[in-house]
């Protein structure tokens, strides 16, 4: 343990920051919104805005790390969020946050790519999975912290947002103080969906699937708690369940699935998380204990699907191509996450909040009929070949480069 937090011990510290800053920021941004008076369908336009520059953020910053180096990039990219974050609370034209969701989720997918890929650089192969079971813990910690700092002051003052434009900044001094060399230039990403399409049909659906789910989740959840009545405080508690719930399901789900035809674990995954759906769209507005509840059981299930998508796709894909087809899913999840908001929102204006989770519900059954369709189109691979499943957390695709399934080699991206 010593000798991973002497290696990368700064790098967890600029993640753990960065991580609940950014926690904090997409729930505030959410109930800000809200207060505002924006409306429904405009609050959804501007979290789809930030996977929308997230996803761009993924493509481009690996040319702006190899044109300035990881530590100018890193402090430049920090500078441009923090400023970003601040002019939130000056400004309360939707347009203009439209534009500053895209400039933050631009700046925090190249901070996280910077800091992952700094990570992998330090992470001898004989490291690779406890740094990954450590970055997995800060992940959980920092993010659940972040949506806890909701209750430090009033969301509709200027104190939250200077807090996360603190902490972006903050970020920059372990990075900027490491004695540590910079790393090799951070891998393209790119996407070819064609070959994701031959290599797992399932898996393009599912990691689709669950960023239109959870994606609207995320975006949308904190204003659903508040539409159907409750105070403000209860989003952090809301939204925490469903993180916790999801990191525990992640044991026995995958546990699971590397006994089983994965597919038969993702498709009852889909239903269960579907279920869920169901139980929180009828009883959320009836207490908050079965809010909870709810909150808990789509957590447990709706998280570990994207997992197991990547797994299954790696199970046929060749033993070096681990990165590149995991890279290319999480795209394929930011892209969901761009679509997933706009549909919620759009939903709960013509009907209720609580048709929220109607939607997430309707996303997970098309997925469940998608893999009992694929069920019938290609034989099950023997269990004893099957990659074993990993949490990873939903990043960037650099985060990758660390899982210790990942194989070196010179293949190409996708």
């Amino acid at each position: 343990m010593r000798r991973i937090l002497v290696s990368v011990g700064a790098l967890l510290v600029s993640a753990a920051i960065l991580l609940a800053g950014g926690g904090l920021l997409s729930t505030l941004v959410a109930i800000r919104a809200q207060s505002e008076g924006f409306a429904l369908p405009l609050i959804g336009l501007l979290l789809s805005g930030y996977y929308i520059g997230f996803v761009a953020g993924c493509f481009a910053t690996p040319y702006l790390v190899a044109r300035v180096g990881h530590i100018r990039a890193f402090a430049a990219l920090a500078a441009l969020a923090a400023a970003a974050v601040l002019l939130h609370a000056i400004s309360q034209n939707v347009m203009v946050w439209l534009v500053l969701r895209l400039i933050t989720g631009f700046c925090f997918a190249g901070l996280y790519m910077i800091v992952e890929s700094w990570i992998n650089e330090k992470s001898t192969n004989e490291m690779r999975g406890q740094v990954l079971s450590i970055y997995r813990i800060v992940d959980l910690v920092a993010v659940t912290a972040g949506q806890y700092m909701l209750i430090l002051a009033n969301p509709a003052g200027f104190i939250l947002f200077s807090l996360v434009s603190i902490f972006i900044v903050i970020s920059i001094v372990p990075i900027a103080m490491t004695k540590a060399l910079a790393p090799e230039p951070i891998t393209q990403t790119t996407l070819n969906l064609s070959k994701l399409l031959r290599v797992s049909p399932i898996a393009v659906v599912g990691a689709f699937s669950v960023g239109m789910a959870n994606g609207a989740f995320w975006g949308i959840a904190p204003v659903f708690v508040q539409q159907l009545g409750y105070d403000v405080m209860m989003v952090p508690v809301f939204m925490s369940v469903a993180i916790i719930s999801g990191a525990v399901a992640q044991w026995p789900v995958g546990y699971i699935s590397d006994l089983v035809d994965r597919r038969l674990v993702l498709i009852m995954v889909a239903a269960a998380s579907a279920l869920s759906g169901l139980f929180v769209y009828v009883y959320a507005a009836e207490s908050l204990s079965l809010l909870l509840i709810g909150s808990g059981l789509f957590g447990f299930f709706a998280m570990p699907i994207f997992g197991l998508s990547a797994a299954h796709a790696n199970d046929y894909a060749q033993s070096d191509e681990f990165v590149s087809i995991s890279g290319g899913l999480l795209l394929l999840y930011g892209f969901g996450s761009i679509i997933g908001p706009v549909l919620a929102s759009l939903a709960i204006q013509m009907a209720s909040p609580s048709w929220l989770f109607a939607y997430t519900a309707t996303v997970h059954i098309l997925l469940v009929i998608f893999g009992l369709f694929r069920l019938t189109r290609r034989d099950s691979i023997p269990v004893e070949y099957q990659e074993d499943y990993v949490p990873v957390p939903r990043t960037t695709p650099a985060i990758f480069e660390i899982d210790p399934r990942n194989i070196p080699s010179e293949a190409d991206d996708i």
